[in-house]
């Protein structure tokens, strides 16, 4: 998920808040979040993972029901920068507050600057949605971050790599900062930077990376299963061979190609998961643009002829995949179901890389290329032959 969020931006100018109005804001949006995932409780609290509040922070939550633990979070923050500033450090930011929160690297901030009235904050909720992913996979947090369902079974996978990138000085930059992990009602959530806070109606585009996008441990069993025949025959009856026909059975793999040769994820190492288009819902139906002509001209009418635009992507894509390239975590890790995530809007430009439940280490002190081609057990995607394909195609694009 791959898994993607956006909301309606917050004014651009905004004044600098009150403590007491932050903490009200972060009330009204644990407010939210329990209508969102229809989880009404007056009584349970989430609890964050790192470290533990003061008896006065228990009394405090537990003389106010439905308080969120960014709560807690705040207030400790507050304490901490008031020590600094008397001490001589300043926090600084550009038109709002920033602020560290505990685990924290030292160049990611959370910006705290909170919306100004429950008309906005109600309108962000109603406004928000989700590009791709598991429905109900996500859910605004505080303002500028999100709550993320946990992935990547019961080694908690996603929450491993982020919190290993967030100190890898050559890809911190290319990701969501991650914040910390909580626990609410029975769920794990990560909460993550809301990678399209301050954009305004942008253009939004999630690619699928990989010419594999399935793990080898999913296609390890040979076995022939008909349930895998019988959805092969509903999307293309003339697909299996004349012995899978006989069998009326095809193994995990066999399934799993046939399926990533519905797009272009084989041919071009990547494939057009979704977009959204300024004013219009998200388009989903894009799996199964496969040749290179369709390719090009989805990718044309998200561009939408902004040569300025499409440079400024390229210069990012470009940049992304040099640090891929250079980090010692990537060479020894393989990356399967990962995104990359384009935003545009008339100001600004971003591109992230996202999605890491299926990324893990390989063994034996083995180092990948990301470009080689996939042979079981050699455990290569294709990763960076779909950013060579994926920024070639963008070049090729007819601007006008």
């Amino acid at each position: 998920m791959s898994s993607s969020v956006c909301h309606a931006p917050l004014p651009a100018r905004m004044e600098a808040f009150t403590t007491r109005l932050c903490l009200r804001a972060v009330d009204q949006y644990e407010r939210l979040l329990q209508a969102h995932f229809n989880k009404p409780s007056s009584k349970e609290q989430p609890r964050l993972r790192h470290g533990s509040s003061s008896p006065k922070e228990q009394r405090r939550q537990r003389e106010t029901p439905g308080s969120y633990s960014a709560v807690s979070a705040f207030r400790q923050w507050r304490r901490s920068t008031s020590v600094g500033n008397r001490s001589g450090s300043s926090v600084t930011g550009s038109g709002s507050a920033h602020a560290k929160l505990p685990n924290d690297p030292a160049t990611n901030a959370l910006d705290l600057t909170a919306p100004a009235s429950d008309i906005l904050l109600k309108n962000r909720l109603k406004s928000w949605f989700q590009l791709s992913g598991h429905p109900d996979g996500f859910a605004p947090a505080g303002p500028g971050t999100v709550w993320k369902r946990r992935t990547g079974g019961a080694e908690n996978t996603e929450r491993m790599v982020y919190e290993a990138l967030s100190k890898d000085e050559t890809m911190r930059d290319c990701v969501p900062r991650y914040y910390r992990e909580v626990e609410y009602k029975g769920d794990t959530f990560i909460e993550l930077q809301d990678l399209l806070f301050g954009f305004n109606d942008p253009h939004v585009m999630d690619i699928k990376m990989g010419t594999r996008t399935f793990l080898e441990s999913e296609v390890s069993k040979t076995t022939a299963r008909p349930d895998l025949y019988q959805k092969m025959v509903a999307v293309d009856p003339d697909a299996p061979t004349i012995q899978e026909h006989e069998e009326r059975a095809v193994t995990k793999l066999r399934y799993m190609q046939f399926r990533e040769q519905q797009s272009s994820t084989c041919d071009h190492g990547f494939r057009i998961e979704a977009m959204k288009l300024p004013g219009g819902p998200p388009i989903t139906d894009l799996k199964k643009v496969k040749s290179h002509s369709e390719v090009l001209s989805t990718m044309a009418g998200f561009l939408k002829g902004r040569e300025n635009t499409r440079q400024k992507l390229l210069e990012r894509l470009r940049n992304l995949r040099t640090k891929f390239q250079e980090s010692t975590y990537f060479q020894t890790h393989e990356v399967i179901g990962s995104s990359i995530f384009m935003i545009y809007d008339e100001d600004k430009v971003g591109v992230w890389l996202i999605d890491f439940a299926k990324t893990c280490q390989v063994s034996d002190g083995r180092k990948l290329t990301h470009r080689a081609k996939w042979e079981q057990g050699n455990h290569e995607e294709g990763f960076l032959l779909g950013m060579d394909n994926l920024i070639s195609t963008i070049e090729e694009v007819d601007i006008s």
